[in-house]
């Protein structure tokens, strides 16, 4: 069986995301796959993003961290998605980013990959579930096979039970979350093993 190539696509403003990044890549890796981490490039205007000492450190913290590319999205056979709700739906910094994908979907680079999406928010009814199920419609657009975490491990039900993905409040990650996030990510993983097998 092919090693699944795991691509960890985020953005992150103020960390939250940029830490789900991180755990799922570690638990992609111990599931046995390759893994690349990318994030999405910034949009926010410079004098924006500097104005905010959280944003900036922030930005600062993810500079060795490239940004996506079309490239990446060809490489890998799988995708995690971690991105922050913003009124409802996905963070326009990634947003920016899906829409240069238009050439690769459009030569079918994008089908037949699997994908699954986490999200955060200020509070828990803040769009946590629009943001993901938007992502999962883009990635039916594309043809890509959604991976949800559903109620297929325990650790659903301790989470809060989103079965669409993981999702939290804005800095209130804790150890279950970090179990379900792992849990998310290796699901994944064997999924995209068995579509690449």
């Amino acid at each position: 069986m092919a090693q699944p190539k795991i691509l960890v696509l985020f953005y992150s403003t103020y960390g939250n995301n940029h830490r789900v990044a991180e755990l799922a890549a570690a638990a992609a890796r111990d599931a046995g796959a390759e893994v690349r981490v990318v994030r999405a490039p910034e949009t926010a205007p410079r004098e924006v993003v500097e104005s905010q000492d959280a944003w900036k450190a922030q930005l600062e913290k993810m500079s060795d961290i490239p940004e996506a590319t079309p490239d990446d999205m060809v490489w890998a056979d799988g995708y995690f998605v971690a991105c922050p709700t913003r009124y409802g739906v996905t963070a326009s910094q990634m947003r920016a980013f899906i829409d240069t994908l238009g050439p690769i979907w459009q030569e079918g680079k994008l089908a037949n990959k699997a994908f699954t999406a986490t999200t955060s928010a200020q509070n828990p009814h803040g769009g946590q579930e629009t943001t993901i199920m938007g992502l999962y419609t883009t990635a039916i657009h594309w043809g890509a096979i959604i991976v949800p975490p559903g109620y297929a491990d325990p650790v659903k039900f301790e989470d809060g039970g989103n079965p669409y993905g993981y999702s939290f409040a804005a800095g209130a990650l804790d150890e279950v979350g970090e179990r379900s996030i792992a849990y998310q990510a290796k699901r994944l993983t064997e999924f995209t093993a068995k579509l690449t097998a």
